[in-house]
């Protein structure tokens, strides 16, 4: 098939498919984040072997992948990575890579591309100070900027992202700037979820009022960067939003409009439609963000990829289930129908369940309007396992009036 990438077709979205899957490759991790929602670090017991590997690279080309992007932990730690990007993209599959960044230089740049790679994506979690608290590296702020900078260089297509929490929300104009600088395309945003070694940290959390605040500086940034190329032939920097920041609202279309692609909105989880997550053990999600003990999918060594995308229940929650599951205010939400409560394993992690989304920028307005807002009430402690939560609770206080 050589290696021209397979588009995605408007009737590619018609039935369910793994169009996107996220490829955590190992758990091994050279860091050890404070917010890691994964708590990687050493690799799994029992991850898949290359020849398995390869089998599920090759099921995913049978049932019609597009894209692949490959985590860990780190995936650069896998010594068949670029075995493996090599089997996809000549199988037609576009490949990217997240990664922390802390030893990704120039020669590892070129030597991923040259194996097919189209792109690499660094998550930088705030200014340096922020970054590095979060990262838990010191100098690590700038070891991601030396690798967007060899990204660029090696003429891959350049992105980042961050997590959106207490310790940084403050600094995303200043953010952005330093992204432009570097030759970022792309900026993904999505709040840190209290999953994980994120689950630790409760304080770091936003609250849901705070959304209000978020949004609109992101919308800002993404207004200023289309001004500032107003009249060139330059694309502008791009934010794409996350599956847990919205919804609705006056920004909405601004925040998930992509360049010459029209009005977008948010139309609800895709869990099992067009994602899905595969864990270095071979563990199926239907997205790979989604706690691992509720979502469990099935395992491809004992179960085909096909099988398990088709039939299994814990994949096709999104797909089959309707509004009889909401609860809270996205019960009566003016927009349930189409939003279903938003990011399932945002809710899930944050509530014990999903159905009630308190991370809404629409719904925090709305009760601001009616002089109230929601805070979480740290209730129930996670047990300490990867992609592991507790709980929280809400309780609705008055909204403080201004200073």
């Amino acid at each position: 098939m050589g290696r021209a990438s397979r588009r995605i077709y408007k009737e590619d979205l018609k039935s369910p498919k793994p169009l996107y899957t996220v490829w955590e490759l190992t758990l091994r991790c050279d860091q050890a984040c404070r917010h890691c929602g994964s708590r990687a670090g050493p690799a799994r017991t029992d991850e898949l072997s290359t020849a398995e590997a390869l089998e599920v690279a090759a099921q995913l080309v049978t049932l019609g992948t597009r894209e692949v992007t490959m985590i860990g932990g780190e995936a650069y730690l896998r010594p068949d990575l670029e075995l493996l990007i090599a089997f996809l993209v000549d199988n037609g599959v576009r490949v990217t890579m997240q990664t922390g960044g802390r030893a990704v230089d120039l020669d590892m740049c070129k030597r991923l591309k040259d194996a097919g790679l189209s792109g690499i994506g660094v998550s930088i979690d705030g200014l340096k100070e922020s970054h590095e608290t979060l990262r838990g590296i010191k100098g690590g702020y700038d070891l991601c900027l030396r690798a967007l900078d060899a990204s660029r260089t090696a003429g891959l297509i350049t992105t980042s992202n961050i997590q959106i929490n207490r310790l940084n929300m403050g600094e995303l104009a200043q953010l952005a700037d330093v992204l432009q600088d570097h030759g970022v395309s792309v900026w993904q945003v999505q709040l840190t979820v209290p999953m994980g070694r994120a689950a630790d940290h409760p304080d770091w959390i936003v609250q849901p009022w705070m959304m209000l605040e978020i949004v609109e500086s992101l919308a800002e940034i993404q207004r200023e960067a289309v001004r500032r190329v107003e009249g060139t032939n330059r694309r502008p920097f791009d934010i794409y939003a996350g599956n847990n920041i919205g919804y609705f609202g006056p920004h909405e279309v601004v925040l998930r409009s992509r360049p010459g692609k029209g009005a977008e909105h948010w139309n609800g989880c895709r869990a099992g439609q067009q994602v899905m997550g595969i864990e270095a053990d071979g563990l199926i999600k239907a997205c790979p963000s989604l706690p691992t003990a509720p979502y469990d999918g099935g395992n491809i060594r004992d179960t085909s990829l096909d099988e398990i995308w088709h039939h299994n229940d814990n994949m096709r929650f999104a797909r089959d289930r309707d509004t009889s599951e909401l609860w809270g205010f996205c019960k009566g939400c003016y927009y349930a129908e189409t939003c279903r409560a938003g990011c399932s394993f945002t809710a899930h992690c944050t509530l014990g369940k999903r159905g009630n989304q308190p991370f809404c920028y629409y719904r925090a307005s709305q009760l601001q309007r009616k002089g109230v807002r929601e805070r979480l009430v740290h209730a129930v402690a996670p047990e300490g396992k990867p992609f592991d939560f507790g709980r929280f609770e809400l309780v609705e206080e008055p909204w403080p009036a201004p200073e």
